[in-house]
This record gives C-alpha cells, structure tokens and sequence, in this order.
C-alpha cells in the first residue's frame, strides 16, 4: 500500500498469549479482524499496547503478517521498532518482509544519550527499509526542536509522535517542524501518544495535533469512535460527558499499579469476548477487583453513548 496520510481513530490491538505463554496468532486474527471492522484509520500492531518489549524476532514477523491478513488492505498497518539499534534494524526489515506499511520507532533500550546520538539512531533505522517512520518522542528518546526538525527531514519519516506531556516543547517542536518542511511541502504528521490520549486530546488539538492513539478502541471501539467524532464536531456536552464518566475514571484505575495501561486493555479484551491471555513479564494482570472495576467503568461509557442516542431520537 503507498503511503498516504493517517486519519481516524488509530487501533493498536493487544498481542493475545496462550496460558502457556506463547503468542496466540489465532486469536490475534480474530482481535485485529474485529478492530478494523469497528472502522479505525490505521493499525499500530506490536507497539506499546502490543507488548513489542516481549516479542522476540520470530514472533514479531508472525504478529506483523498476521495483522497484515487480517487487515486486508482495508487501512495501514504499522508495525513498532526499537530497542538496541540492531535489533531495531531487524524488527523494521522483519515488519517490511511482514507486509507493514509503516513503522513507529520506539526508543532505544535503557541508555542516555546525547541529541546527535538519538538522531543517528533514528537515521539508521529509518534507512534500514524503505517504509514510512513515525518517531516516538518518549521515555530516553527525547527530541529537541532542532533534532526533531532533523530528523523530519529524512525521507522516509513522516510523522513525530509525543509521549511526553510537554505541551510547551511540542507546541514548539510543531511550529519548528512545520515550517522546516513547508518550503519542500513535504507530508508530515503529528500525533498525541500519551497513555489514554483522549484525556490529554483537547490540549493536544489546540497545538494542531489531531491524531491520536486510542488503546480504548481495542476493547470498547464505539467508546472510542464516540469521543474522536464528538471532538471533530465540536460536541462539548458529549466530550465532557466521556470524560467524566469513562476515561478519567479509567485514568485513575490505570495509574494505580505501574503497566496497567497495557494489562488493563487486555484484560478489556478478554472481557468483550477475544480471550487474549495474561501478559508477559514484568507486566501483570489485574486483580478480580479491579477488572471488576473496569467492567463497571465500560458500562458507564456505554451509559452515556446510550443516552446521547436516546436524546436523539
């Protein structure tokens, strides 16, 4: 598929494990089927959500090309890539060979470095395939302005992703990297990928940043689908509504235990039907008392999308 600019909800499906442990491609058919169904304008497949720490080579190309059958060609799908720069370079060639039409490069594994060391990073991997990149600014892998402007320039990068929260440098690194790349009218998109992103969204819009990553679109889809087109019409009542009743409350529960932004969201999954298994360590799943938690907090967004259809009629 060639590239072209992403739009819509963005669905980064759960990687299913078997109670063995071992990966479910089976039931990853299934979630990925079922997610583009709902109607998402791209598929991030092995990223955060997707476990991509856990994933070795072998395994990775399987959940790529698995995603890519199930996918069909009705959208793109983007596949991660990171860690240690060889295995990034692996993981990106492993994803072209899948059948990806994309990546998201996800940061380099444990170290600090220096401006000039994460943009070579970026450049090897980013040469490593002739597939559009996404960079993910986040964790150790933080651009400056001047990096991100850099980095932008390279040909097969095509958009910059913010897992920061730092709305002032990425108000800035948008401006800077908008008007870098405006004289050569390159394609160039920005995307809000901080954990829970609808709760952060409305800052993130007022920056121009329209797209955003939803792992709630991977367990409750018209949750998600609600909120994205109740932003892009100005519906303020509904936004609110979503946010008082679902995704802070999911917020509060997520921040208690350190990865339940990963485990909830499958435990989400397995709830609405697709058994996609525990997650691998160090992650873990969530106690009976708070999946019963989530479940209550589902029903509440369910609630209000049901009384928005009952206000309509």
């Amino acid at each position: 598929m060639p590239h072209s600019p992403l739009d819509g909800v963005l669905f980064f499906p759960v990687t299913p494990f078997t109670e063995s442990g071992d990966v479910d491609l089976g039931r990853l058919a299934e979630h990925v089927s079922k997610g583009v169904d709902a109607g998402p304008g791209g598929v991030f497949i092995a990223c955060g959500t997707g476990e991509f720490h856990a994933l070795e080579a072998v395994e990775f190309a399987g959940v790529v090309r698995t995603a890519v059958e199930a996918t069909g060609g009705r959208v793109p799908v983007y596949a991660g890539a990171g860690g240690s720069v060889a295995q990034a370079k692996i993981f990106a060639r492993a994803a072209a060979d899948a059948g990806a039409d994309g990546l998201l490069l996800l940061p380099p594994y444990l170290v600090t470095m220096p401006q000039r060391g994460l943009v070579e990073y970026t450049r090897e991997v980013a040469g490593a395939t002739d597939l559009p990149l996404i960079v993910y600014n986040r964790g150790n892998a933080r651009y400056t302005e001047d990096s991100a402007v850099e980095v932008a320039r390279f040909p097969t990068v095509v958009g910059f992703k913010d897992g920061t929260g730092d709305v002032d440098l990425v108000a800035r690194i948008v401006r800077a990297v908008t008007d870098a790349l405006a004289p050569s009218g390159k394609p160039f998109q920005f995307f809000n990928g901080l954990p829970t992103a609808e709760v952060s969204q409305q800052a993130y819009r007022a920056l121009g940043v329209t797209l955003y990553s939803s792992a709630t679109f991977a367990f409750a889809p018209e949750l998600a689908l609600a909120f994205y087109e109740a932003l892009e019409r100005g519906d303020d009542t509904l936004v609110a509504a979503l946010l008082r009743d679902f995704f802070h409350p999911l917020v509060r529960l997520r921040d208690t235990v350190p990865g339940y932004a990963v485990s909830l969201i499958k435990a989400g999954v397995s709830m609405e039907g697709i058994a996609a298994g525990p997650v691998r360590p160090p992650l873990i799943m969530p106690s009976a008392e708070d999946v019963e938690t989530l479940a209550g907090i589902i029903a509440a967004g369910r609630a209000v999308i049901a009384d928005e259809l009952a206000a309509v009629r």
